[in-house]
């Protein structure tokens, strides 16, 4: 679920919640509300801990050995 989701989720649940006056026979209008703005908490809950870029550190070394001339190119990559 992305963030955009999420924040739909929590939208629609806050407008059956609170702003939703007629009924539905068998069903409560307020308790779905209720239902999809947890789902959307939760949903940026997770966007945010779980599902964030993460980001990558290059470092590039080259050394060359003087006797012999040959060069040598090292790359670390890490996330962090």
């Amino acid at each position: 679920m992305r963030l955009g989701t999420s924040i739909f989720l929590l939208a629609v649940g806050a407008i059956l919640t609170f702003a939703v006056t007629f009924s539905v026979s068998g069903i409560d209008i307020r308790t779905v509300g209720v239902i999809l703005m947890l789902v959307g908490v939760l949903g940026l809950i997770l966007e945010f801990a779980l599902f964030r870029p993460r980001t990558r550190r290059t470092t590039s070394v080259t050394t060359a050995d003087p006797v012999s001339g040959t060069t040598r190119h090292e790359t670390t990559r890490r996330d962090i």
